[in-house]
């Protein structure tokens, strides 16, 4: 087994050295951690857990509070879950996985146990009842999402209200006259989830703004009920040409639902959506991108940098990205 004095060799450096260098408990010169750390790699050393977590009073363990319930798309969380785990292990961290079903009495018991350094938190809402828990922990914590009162809190997200407001805005600078968002499922609406509240807020703001007729509607995430919207979206809205969708799982099915009622995308129906990228490039859609591996690593550097004691922005809302596909096109004449 490699033990310190070997890496302390290795580096030409005293042991000492060689534990404030990888613990950064001592300012250590760059070129010094520099070669202590590539002494560690060539000779496969990792500190022992529980003797690093003795000395240091840390566990380095995030947890991560992840939206393992109803009306949420699992794959997505999961691309947020990986990104962040990812992103902790190069900062030599664990993540500890809570759901949200745990709520407070979760967040309570892994810091009482000092179980966790800091946490991350998923599907905020916007009136969001573990806040006051949170600003009463005493621990770091980033939130991915933005709750209607974020003072006091570090956020980090896509600017959800801005990703609908750009959808809407390249429809219209296409022509479209009548628009309509298919959002997520009625559930996440009722609970108050704050990037859906979103996109709607900057869905209907943008129509509002151009002059265009909008309708707003939530769709269960199952295909049987992307055609009964589809149907009731051109019962009540016979001049629809532009579509956006907010949610993964009837992206597809939808499409499926309006060519099979006699529209074409996009010489009669031109459709955008909210999604990861992946996705919209296998349909062909023009989408704005779900950022997950660049906002979970952020989430990451954020609560890093707050270990540390450094002053972190509370707001990081990362721009949408409109990426054009063949999916969208003028407004039939």
């Amino acid at each position: 087994m490699v033990k310190i004095t070997d890496v302390a060799r290795r580096a030409g450096v005293s042991p000492s050295t060689v534990s404030y260098a990888l613990s950064g408990k001592r300012p250590i010169s760059a070129a010094t951690r520099q070669r202590v750390e590539a002494a560690a790699r060539e000779l496969g050393y990792r500190p022992h857990a529980g003797a690093r977590a003795l000395a240091s009073s840390r566990s380095n363990v995030l947890a991560l509070v992840v939206p393992l319930r109803a009306g949420i798309h699992v794959p997505v969380v999961m691309q947020f879950a990986v990104s962040v785990v990812t992103a902790a292990r190069r900062h030599d961290h664990d993540v500890l996985l809570l759901t949200q079903e745990e709520g407070e009495d979760g967040l309570r018991r892994v810091t009482d146990a000092a179980l966790v350094d800091a946490l991350i938190l998923m599907d905020v809402q916007l009136h969001d009842p573990r806040l006051p828990l949170l600003r009463s922990l005493g621990r770091p914590s980033v939130m991915i999402g933005f709750p209607r009162d974020s003072t006091g809190l570090t956020c980090i997200d896509l600017d959800f209200r801005a990703a609908g407001e750009r959808c809407v805005e390249h429809l219209a600078g296409l022509g479209h006259r009548v628009v309509a968002l298919v959002g997520s499922p009625p559930e996440v609406y009722v609970r108050g989830t704050a990037f859906a509240q979103r996109v709607v807020q900057g869905f209907t703001a943008a129509a509002d703004r151009a002059g265009l007729a909008s309708a707003v509607h939530p769709c269960e995430a199952t295909p049987a009920a992307a055609r009964q919207v589809a149907e009731k979206l051109l019962h009540e809205q016979p001049a629809l040409t532009g579509v956006v969708v907010h949610n993964e799982a009837v992206l597809e099915p939808l499409i499926d639902a309006f060519e099979h009622l006699g529209l074409r995308v996009p010489d009669d129906l031109s459709v955008t959506a909210i999604c990861p990228d992946e996705l919209a490039e296998s349909l062909d859609v023009t989408s704005v991108a779900l950022p997950s591996a660049e906002v979970g690593e952020r989430a990451v550097e954020l609560l890093m940098s707050k270990l540390a004691g450094d002053v972190v922005p509370e707001t990081t809302l990362l721009p949408p990205e409109l990426t054009g596909r063949a999916s969208t096109a003028p407004r039939p004449a």
